[in-house]
């Protein structure tokens, strides 16, 4: 049965009360905006006159910026650089309400920064700047004792991998130990790729690309129903056992989600999309909004609910976006 506009919106008002702490990969999309009228002269490549630039946290920041436009108060733990582009970051994440207190801040470390040309709502081109980076000896020490500190304080937790180094099994140890002596529920974007002990976690939300990939696989064409598909149920049940968690969220793209509960047979959510100009930042909505819902006390289907309704509004918006209490209740 689908959730109720009235339901849906004693949950969200229960949002306000949740402080979700995001655990992972801090980094910075910038967007540069233009046109095209030719095509350059020196390589078959558009050339783009810019009409204007704009940033946003990106990565893990962005988790939290979709906890903030929902309504929960938020807060990230991970690494920043003591650069132009980490201090641009801290100070976009510190107007917009997010609690930094949780970042570590290191001298030598490069900022990660993704920018993005867009002419014509289209995306020509990214450029990605990150450092190799891996976290160990007296930073690992110094992050895991901050981040334990920040646990303490959330109703919430999120791991957000995007493997750039900051989540390492010792943090996802701190994180689960912390949170489970709580009771508090833990998200997990996976990384596929990136193997990690993760069994007590409450949700995990790998779209199909990602499930198929870290069940080991071959990812096979999609089926236009969900619980007929038998492939990707066998990678549903390979990564319940893998993982342990309360429930999975499959993430579909145009086919919604698939919930897979340890109490209940599979059940497929189907999309609430109305319109699709880009799916970036789609799958750091479904994991926002899940877990503050659950925080807030929703069941695991509900959860599941909000979550494919917040991300058909995203992605009906172009660039990284998030959505609001009152676009969600738009489309109940």
């Amino acid at each position: 049965m689908s959730l109720s506009a009235v339901h849906a919106k004693k949950i969200l008002a229960r949002f306000s009360r949740q402080r979700i702490l995001v655990v992972g990969d801090l980094m910075l999309d910038r967007y540069v905006y233009g046109g095209v009228s030719r095509i350059s002269p020196e390589a078959p490549v558009p050339v783009v006159h810019v009409t204007h630039e704009k940033s946003m946290p990106g990565g893990a920041s962005n988790v939290a910026w979709n906890v903030r436009s929902l309504g929960g108060r938020a807060a990230v733990s991970g690494i920043l650089g003591r650069d132009a582009t980490g201090r641009e970051l801290k100070r976009l994440l510190t107007r917009g309400g997010v609690l930094v207190s949780g970042a570590l801040e290191i001298g030598d470390f490069r900022t990660t920064v993704k920018e993005r040309v867009i002419a014509e709502r289209q995306q020509v081109v990214r450029v990605d700047r990150e450092n190799n980076f891996q976290l160990a000896g007296k930073t690992e020490e110094a992050f895991c004792r901050r981040l334990a500190s920040e646990v303490g304080k959330a109703t919430g937790v999120i791991i957000e991998d995007y493997g750039k180094g900051v989540i390492q099994q010792r943090v996802v140890d701190t994180v689960l130990a912390s949170a489970k002596a709580r009771g508090l529920p833990i998200g997990l974007d996976p990384k596929e790729n990136h193997e990690l002990g993760l069994g007590g976690i409450t949700v995990a939300t790998p779209n199909r690309k990602e499930a198929f990939a870290i069940a080991g696989v071959k990812e096979s064409a999609a089926h236009s129903s969900p619980l007929n598909d038998k492939a990707l149920l066998k990678v549903a049940g390979i990564l319940m056992k893998k993982w342990a968690p309360a429930m999975l969220l499959i993430t579909l793209g145009p086919l919604g989600i698939l919930l897979v509960t340890k109490s209940s047979p599979p059940k497929h959510v189907p999309t609430r999309a109305r319109e699709v100009f880009d799916v970036s930042g789609a799958g750091d909505t479904v994991i926002a909004t899940c877990v503050l819902a659950l925080a807030a006390g929703a069941s695991p289907f509900e959860a599941a609910e909000l979550a494919n309704y917040a991300a058909g509004v995203v992605v009906g918006k172009l660039g990284t976006a998030t959505c609001t209490q009152q676009e969600i209740l738009s489309y109940l």
